[in-house]
């Protein structure tokens, strides 16, 4: 019997840490909630680049996003890709002998063919309930996938992407056709102002979170009705924080905190410890890799926790970094947090932070600024955490900090340097850059 564990990654899109065993008691999600209680939960994991794409290539690479390539949207013009000879996650599992395979959404790679999968299931197949919506339907091919192993096969490495609770532009409630959800209330988080625009916005972000743990119990039911839960590493996250103001495309803590849940009976990770070192998306595939002993390849910057669910000695990390450069437009910014403190910097005039609605008049806003249409990145931020968790009270001006923000953008810089970031010597082109210089040139 082939003791390597199977693997069954879960990522959702948009959801942050907005779940109830995070602490917010108007969702619910009891399906995620048993899974943190059954396995474990990271108390702060977080994201290095608070958007879809870079997020995502960051966590199936082991490397920031502009190590990677893609500093920005993989899909339509915005085509930011991953470099030729990036190693993604499957493409590592399957040398080593894991059955790998792709279901729902992925949204780090415009190639995914190249990237190692030898099987990718079509998101949109017919199952026999028409009226299932994302989730659901991705449920059913993955039951249908689990199901369908047999004894004496190879482990297999699952990537499930869910679009929930992704916003879809043009619904009734801004995040797609499901019910909206206020039965235990609505939970609008400090950093904005609690009206009815944001109360209905949350209502249905509500709904679409309960539409995707009823899928995420439905694969976990077919997990076991499969006889395959002991062997199984289960880890669901999702690529960033909640698709709200200040939150995705930003680097305040709402941008890049993010839920992280592990079970695997069989490795001794159950019965619903908490960890709570800072640990970044980066660290995933090298703890990943270890588990299933394979050697990391060479440029990974993240490093494994798996320490910690062996319960060996861990050094945990002092600081995080992350890093925005493109989405909707040029926006370079990098941070980096420790226990404490924040530090961002800004590298151009945008606006206060990206906003992340997709509607021309939003209906949640800020505390912080009052008038975010008329505010725009000062050059270095500086926040403390302890005693500010929201990040509303900027202290990168008062003499008295000084020291700690000098010793903040050293770091910073070292990082920066280390990593070879390429904001250090200018903003790096686009692809929609090149290609209108190519057309320009009549190349195009």
């Amino acid at each position: 019997m082939d003791a390597r564990p199977n693997i069954l990654l879960m990522i959702a899109h948009d959801l942050g840490r907005h779940l109830r065993c995070y602490g917010i008691s108007t969702v619910q999600t009891p399906n995620l909630d048993r899974l943190a209680g059954e396995g474990a939960r990271f108390a702060r994991s977080f994201c290095v680049a608070p958007q879809c794409s870079p997020s995502r290539a960051a966590l199936f690479t082991g490397r920031t996003p502009h190590q990677n390539g893609v500093m920005g949207l993989t899909h339509s013009h915005f085509a930011w890709d991953l470099y030729e000879d990036e190693r993604h996650l499957a493409g590592l599992l399957k040398d080593a002998g894991w059955h790998t395979a792709l279901a729902g959404l992925q949204h780090e790679t415009r190639r995914p063919q190249d990237m190692g999968w030898a099987e990718i299931i079509p998101q949109n197949a017919a199952v026999a309930d028409e009226s299932r919506t994302g989730c659901d339907r991705i449920a059913t091919q993955v039951a249908d996938f689990l199901h369908q192993r047999t004894a004496g096969e190879p482990p297999f490495y699952l990537q499930v992407g869910f679009p929930e609770p992704h916003r879809v532009p043009d619904t009734p409630g801004g995040f797609g056709e499901m019910p909206p959800d206020d039965e235990r209330g609505i939970f609008v988080p400090p950093h904005l102002v609690d009206d009815e625009g944001a109360r209905h916005e949350f209502r249905h972000y509500q709904g679409a979170i309960r539409k995707l743990d009823g899928a995420i119990g439905a694969i976990l039911a077919a997990l076991d009705g499969a006889g395959l839960r002991d062997n199984t590493l289960v880890l669901f996250t999702t690529d960033h924080g909640m698709p709200f103001p200040r939150a995705k495309c930003s680097l305040y803590d709402p941008g890049i905190e993010t839920c992280l849940l592990l079970r695997w009976p069989a490795g001794g990770v159950e019965g619903g410890p908490v960890f709570d070192p800072l640990v970044p998306h980066t660290d995933i595939l090298p703890t990943l890799l270890d588990i299933a002993a394979i050697r990391a390849p060479e440029g990974v910057v993240g490093r494994s926790f798996a320490p910690l669910l062996r319960g060996e000695p861990y050094e945990p990390r002092t600081e995080l970094f992350g890093e925005l450069t493109f989405h909707d437009y040029c926006d370079p910014i990098r941070c980096v947090r420790t226990e404490r403190w924040k530090l961002i910097a800004a590298f151009s005039n945008a606006p206060s932070f990206m906003d992340p609605s997709q509607q021309w008049r939003p209906r949640t806003v800020t505390r912080v600024p009052e008038r975010p249409h008329m505010a725009y990145h000062p050059p270095v931020e500086l926040y403390d955490l302890e005693n500010d968790p929201h990040e509303t009270n900027d202290l990168a001006g008062r003499p008295e900090f000084s020291t700690i923000r000098a010793d903040l953008l050293r770091r910073l810089r070292a990082w920066m340097e280390a990593t070879q970031d390429p904001l250090l010597h200018g903003i790096p082109l686009s692809p929609i850059h090149r290609a209108t210089l190519a057309a320009l040139r009549g190349e195009a």
